[in-house]
Parts: C-alpha cells; sequence; structure tokens
C-alpha cells in the first residue's frame, strides 16, 4: 500500500516542535519508475526503482537547516528533527529566511483540472521492451543506419509539503517517454541523431515507429558533415534546441542571480531585452503539461504572468527570501527538494510565436547556418558573452546543401535577443514552447 505522504509530514512537523523548532515545513515524496533500453537487438538494461524520500527544513529564529532521509521510521523521523535544530543553532543568521505569512499561502487549487497523473495502470516491463523495440526497428528501417540505441519509460512520484503554519498539500505526477538514438557510418566518420517523445498520459503518447524512423531520418541526414566557413552569418536555431537561447533568459532573471549580482539582466528591469510585439509568458496551469503546478515549494499559489511583455522584461523569478533580499514579493516561483531550501525556478514557458514557418526564415537567411545541435556551453552569466559548440546544416540561398559539424557560434546574448526573429513551429506539448529562431550577424568558426 502506498505511504500517506501527508501523515509522514505531519509527523516531521511534530517531531520538529518537539525538538524545539520555532518553525518547519516538511515534504515527503514518493514513487516508482521503470525503465528499459534496448542496444543492438538486444536488452541492455531493465531498471525499476521506488521508494519513499523525506525532508526537513526547521527555522530557529533567522536561522535554518535542512535534513533529509530515506528512512520513514519514527525514530528516525526524531533523530532527524534534533539533528537539524543543533544544525540551525550553528548556522548563519539571515533576516530573510522564514516561512510565508499565512495570508500568502495557497488557500484553494485544483489539482483535478491540471490533470498531471494518467489514472491508467502502470505499464509492464514487457510493454516497455515492446515499444523500445518497435522504435529500434523502425529506426533501423531508415537507411544505412549501423547502431540504434532505444529506451522506453514511465514514472510515477507524488509529493506532500506541510508547513508548521498551516500549509498542507501535495499531488502526483505521471511520465511516459520513448527515444531512440541512431548512428550512422563508422569510426570517425560515424554520425549520430536522436528522437524522443514524452507525456503525462500514454494515450497521447505517439507510436515509437514515428519516433524510430525519425531518429533514422536525422542520423542519415548527418552523413558526411564537414566544417562550415568561418565567417559572420546569419544562425537559424532549430525549434529542438531553441530553448536554449530563452533559457538563457530564464537563467538571467532568476532572482538568485538578480541577489547576488551575477546577471547580465540585473540593470535591464523595464527595458526592451527582445524585439517589440515578443513575451515570454510562464503559465504553471496548462492541463497534461508536465511543468505544470497549483502551489509552490513554499506554499504559495502559483500563477500565469509575464517575465517579459512586448519584448520589455517585466521582473523577475522569485521565491520568498530572495524577494524578502529585494525588497518584492515572492511570485510563487519557489521549487525544492528534500534535502535543500527553496531557490527559484519557472514552470511552464512560452515566447511568442512568429507568422511564418521555418522554411520561410530559411530562405530568409538566405546564406548561414541551420543549429539542429548545440555541444558544450561558454555563456558569461554577467556580461552575456556566448559561445557555444554546434552541428547542423549549411544554407545557401535559403536551400539546406549538406551537413556541417565541428564549428563554433559566437556572439552577445544582449545583441542576439533583440536581433532574433521565431517561427510558428513550437510544439503545442512542451513545457517550454519556442520556435525555431533566426539570429542575424553572429560569429562562426569552422573550416
Amino acid at each position: 500500500m502506498p505511504h500517506d505522504l501527508n501523515h509522514l509530514t505531519q509527523a516531521l512537523l511534530a517531531a520538529a516542535k518537539a525538538a524545539g523548532a520555532d518553525s518547519a515545513d516538511a515534504l515527503a515524496v514518493g514513487g516508482q519508475s521503470l525503465s528499459i533500453d534496448i542496444r543492438q537487438g538486444k536488452l541492455e538494461q531493465a531498471e525499476r526503482a521506488e521508494g519513499v524520500e523525506v525532508g526537513l527544513r526547521v527555522m530557529m529564529g533567522h536561522r535554518q537547516a535542512c535534513v533529509s532521509a530515506s528512512d520513514i521510521s519514527p525514530a528516525t523521523f526524531a533523530r532527524l528533527a534534533e539533528r537539524a535544530v543543533a544544525m540551525a543553532q550553528e548556522a548563519p543568521e539571515d533576516d530573510t529566511v522564514g516561512l510565508a505569512s499565512p495570508d500568502q499561502l495557497a488557500k484553494s487549487w485544483d489539482v483535478a483540472a491540471l490533470e498531471m497523473a494518467d489514472p491508467g495502470a502502470e505499464p509492464s516491463a514487457k510493454a516497455l521492451e515492446e515499444a523500445a523495440r518497435r522504435a529500434e526497428a523502425a529506426a533501423l528501417t531508415a537507411g544505412a543506419i549501423t547502431q540504434v540505441e532505444a529506451s522506453a519509460a514511465y514514472s510515477s512520484r507524488a509529493l506532500h509539503l506541510a508547513t508548521s503554519n498551516g500549509f498542507s498539500g501535495g499531488y502526483g505526477r505521471t511520465s511516459h517517454s520513448v527515444s531512440a538514438v541512431a548512428f550512422t557510418g563508422s569510426g570517425t566518420a560515424m554520425e549520430r541523431d536522436w528522437a524522443a517523445e514524452g507525456r503525462i498520459f500514454a494515450a497521447d503518447m505517439p507510436d515509437p515507429e514515428g519516433i524510430g524512423q525519425l531518429a533514422g531520418e536525422r542520423a542519415l541526414q548527418r552523413a558526411g558533415s564537414v566544417k562550415p566557413p568561418t565567417g559572420a552569418y546569419p544562425v537559424l536555431f532549430d525549434e529542438r534546441i531553441a530553448s536554449s537561447i530563452i533559457g538563457h533568459v530564464l537563467m538571467a532573471v532568476n532572482g538568485a542571480s538578480i541577489v547576488r549580482g551575477t546577471s547580465w539582466a540585473r540593470n535591464k528591469l523595464g527595458e526592451q531585452i527582445l524585439p517589440k510585439g515578443l513575451s515570454i509568458i510562464e503559465d504553471p496551469h496548462r492541463a497534461r503539461i508536465s511543468g505544470s503546478r497549483p502551489f509552490d515549494g513554499e506554499g504559495l499559489s502559483t500563477q500565469r504572468r509575464a517575465l517579459v511583455e512586448d519584448g520589455v522584461l517585466m521582473g523577475w523569478t522569485l521565491d520568498l527570501a530572495n524577494a524578502r533580499k529585494l525588497g518584492l514579493q515572492s511570485t510563487g516561483n519557489a521549487a525544492r527538494g528534500t534535502g535543500a531550501p527553496p531557490s527559484p525556478s519557472t514552470t511552464n514557458i512560452d515566447l511568442t510565436q512568429g507568422s511564418v514557418t521555418r522554411e520561410d526564415l530559411l530562405a530568409q537567411m538566405g546564406t548561414g547556418l541551420l543549429v539542429t545541435s548545440l555541444i558544450g556551453s561558454t555563456i558569461n552569466p554577467t556580461t552575456g558573452d556566448y559561445s557555444r559548440g554546434a552541428s547542423g546544416f549549411w544554407v545557401e540561398n535559403g536551400q539546406i546543401k549538406y551537413p556541417v559539424n565541428e564549428c563554433t557560434i559566437a556572439g552577445n546574448l544582449l545583441d542576439m535577443l533583440l536581433r532574433l526573429t521565431p517561427a510558428n513551429d513550437a510544439r503545442a506539448h512542451y513545457s517550454t514552447r519556442v520556435p525555431s529562431l533566426l539570429i542575424e550577424g553572429l560569429m562562426l568558426a569552422g573550416a
């Protein structure tokens, strides 16, 4: 029988009070996962994991400490609370430490409306193996594919958060996924590419054959890759990796980075950072989407908000502590695990889509680079200087000519963001929906 996570959090809070804590919050997480890996037609790995983990944060005045355990016996809870209190008494004082005030706490929410968990039965290991084998077989039919690695996985996870000042709430999540990596060629001429899909509900998953076929086709398109020319060219970031550009914005507006003074966006509030007409919207309440959540890691309500509106930076992503350091209010973006205090984190993100297709942007760029894979990362968070390894396809006169690899893209994020043009090809089921992005005037280092 599954553990009662609510009961575990209440028991942890009671243990913290008995140990002398001024206030506390408790998190209990339980679940199971199952994954199957197929390689060269053989079962390479079958892995199942299940268990419960608990975390306790105690506060002694403005000092705090976090402890966690996977043993959920009453004796362990007592020892855990005693150790947490002793640690908190030795911790540095921080006047921004503390729970939310009762009026800040979420009072009601509708977990069912978010559809975060598939009510269907857990798939069997046999069913997952079959899905992985179907993806592998489809990849091999694409052509001269030398090797395929295919996987299928399922996970179910539930959490419950409770605080000593009255908050108590929980929810569950499920995930179904299938992926395939296909290889072509051999030795130094070997190329690879991949395809993957994941959904909350099994009924929403596409057929494994389509995933495997796409992985195989992508790998074959990579055959014969060479270095592109060196120089200043427009770069089109394909939809499957374009979210990394917006990811740099999300990191820059994270309240923890702002407080540390390590963000290029720290003095940009109220200024234009994207072209007019483009917005970045966070919406934690999209149904059947993996990033959705009804409340944050400190028990505050989550809400739809604009991080960037019509190109203008509107605000930071904040938890309680970082909001207090900045003299602001939390945006309901606290996230936490069992072993650490809350920190700011976004949920579902949308960048305004454009009105043209990726093919239209290829025609617009004329000659340049279509990037389908990024390798490594050298991003200066303070200045925005950008340099990444990349591979993809060389484009001439708006047409893809040949595959390229072993090149470096360089620029400055502040300039890049103001020059981007979006396509209209973002996929609806993604938590972060960012279409293909064309950016003019980047430096390429290739042949």
